[in-house]
């Protein structure tokens, strides 16, 4: 049996009609409480705001009591100090500025931040912040991304630094449906007036919190209490532990940290020294192990009188020098002979050298290059350094002066790889010995590594008879005469290099003694 639907009368439709209505505009409306608890919000806000800016306030007023009392040390501190306050009034005012704007836009031209009567209404902000063209929204979005980078780079501490980093960020919740809003969408789209100007009364409390943060860094580097630190010690920094008979000794005592604008007392071994730098010298007039004790004072920022005691050993010693050859202990005669000269606690630029029967030259960075002129007359090099301006001698060398030993003679020929040999007698295959062009002679010992120039040489072959045939070259290379014996040669026989007659760089000419024997292969 069908069911049978009763009649709604006219009038029962329109007030069904009307209960529609006025529960949809009930769920558009915030309720008074919520927008109460904003106005609490704002107040402990405010509060917070004008607390930090009176602490801010204060640094600034004592940047300013510095910088009249000593500008040298804290004028780089006081322009940055108001580079701070600058940037930071210029976002602080365009927040206010937009807060003065949305309560107008909600009230009308009489309209106060402190006194809103359209609290729940949800076009102001969104006219203010998001109109097309005349929106500032993104304004704001851009003046807080530059704010947070130019004040967060003058935070040290990084705790303090990620902090601001995290209140003044500007990116969108990932975790909520934002329906692909941008920041200034998100954060102002029909939003109430009182939960605009709340939003904004934060990001100037933001402001000021940030503000302060850099101005106790910035006011930290200025005094370091003028002498704040619990630390505070004397120091003696002296040029050198070791000083020279004769010599002068020099140290820096300074209070770490030190204040170049304002300098400390010395005194030392009872008396005070006159020292615009703290800058001490005494001359030492004998060897031995000493002490250099006193104390230093300072007056603090506070007015009360520092101390502190200091003490530093140093030595002095006699006047001493280090000459060694750096081949063995011995010159040679028209040679090039490099030796090393230095003094201990003596920079090479400060050390000069002279040496009598020759010459010395200097290469840079203690080395010389000795040229004795007599063989068997002994030469000394006297060695100098300039030491508190004056030049002083450290010390005189005597060395025995010889001739270059005599070379050993070669055959230089390349091996299965390229790579260069030298032969000096025994086996040695035909083709090898007639790809080779002649005679050298070096002495390559280890230790001297000396070329000498071949003038000629001597081959000495057999005949049938057993005859010694000699044939002469005019050089360092075989003759024709003698490459046509070698060729000659058969397998195991063999011929002789003698009387082989070199000059060195010396320019003495000599017979090397021996003869090399050269077995065909």
């Amino acid at each position: 049996m069908p069911i049978k639907k009763k009649r709604i009368s006219p009038r029962q439709k329109m007030i069904n009609l009307m209960y529609v209505v006025m529960m949809a505009m009930l769920a558009l409306n915030v309720s008074s409480d919520v927008l109460n608890g904003f106005s609490l919000v704002e107040e402990s806000l405010n509060r917070t705001t004008e607390n930090a800016t009176s602490t801010n306030q204060s640094i600034y007023t004592n940047f300013e009591a510095q910088m009249k009392a000593n500008p040298t040390k804290v004028k780089a501190w006081y322009d940055k100090a108001l580079y701070v306050r600058g940037i930071s009034d210029s976002l602080f005012n365009l927040a206010e500025e937009l807060k003065v704007a949305i309560v107008k836009k909600s009230d009308g031209e009489d309209g106060r931040v402190d006194a809103i009567k359209n609290r729940e209404d949800l076009e102001a902000s969104t006219h203010i912040m998001l109109a097309p063209v005349r929106g500032r929204g993104e304004e704001l979005y851009n003046a807080i991304n530059n704010y947070r980078d130019k004040i967060s780079e003058m935070v040290t501490d990084t705790a303090k630094r990620a902090i601001i980093i995290s209140n003044l960020n500007t990116d969108v919740p990932h975790e909520i449906r934002t329906l692909g809003k941008n920041w200034q969408e998100y954060m102002f789209e029909n939003m109430p007036t009182a939960a605009a100007v709340t939003l904004l009364t934060k990001l100037q409390s933001d402001v000021r919190y940030a503000e302060g943060q850099v101005l106790h860094n910035l006011i930290g580097n200025v005094d370091v209490k003028d002498v704040r630190v619990n630390q505070l010690n004397a120091y003696v920094i002296p040029n050198s532990q070791t000083v020279v008979q004769g010599g002068k000794f020099s140290a820096q005592i300074i209070m770490a940290a030190v204040d170049t604008t304002r300098r400390p007392t010395i005194f030392v071994g009872g008396k005070e020294i006159q020292s615009e730098n703290g800058l001490y010298e005494t001359i030492c007039g004998r060897t031995g192990d000493f002490t250099l004790n006193g104390h230093i004072e300072m007056v603090n920022g506070d007015g009360e009188k520092v101390r502190r005691d200091f003490e530093q050993k140093y030595t002095v010693v006699a006047p001493s020098a280090t000459v060694s050859a750096d081949i063995m202990n011995v010159l040679y005669a028209g040679y090039d002979n490099p030796i090393s000269v230095s003094v201990p606690g003596v920079p090479n630029n400060q050390i000069t050298a002279s040496m009598s029967g020759g010459s010395l030259e200097a290469k840079g960075n203690g080395k010389f290059i000795a040229r004795p002129e007599t063989v068997g007359s002994d030469v000394e090099i006297t060695v100098s350094a300039r030491n508190e301006g004056r030049s002083q001698v450290m010390g005189k060398f005597g060395f025995r002066v010889r001739k270059l030993p005599d070379p050993t003679a070669y055959i230089a020929y390349n091996d299965a790889d390229g790579n260069p040999e030298h032969f000096r007698g025994g086996n040695l295959s035909k083709q090898v010995l007639m790809g080779s062009e002649g005679i050298g002679a070096a002495i390559d010992d280890g230790l001297l590594n000396i070329e000498f120039s071949v003038v000629r040489f001597e081959t000495v072959f057999y005949d049938a008879m057993g005859n010694a045939v000699p044939y002469r070259s005019e050089g360092p290379k075989f003759s024709d005469r003698q490459k046509n014996q070698i060729r000659a040669l058969s397998r195991n026989k063999r011929f002789y290099i003698t009387n082989i007659q070199a000059v060195g760089p010396d320019g003495v000419e000599r017979t090397l003694s021996g003869a090399m024997e050269v077995i065909i292969k």
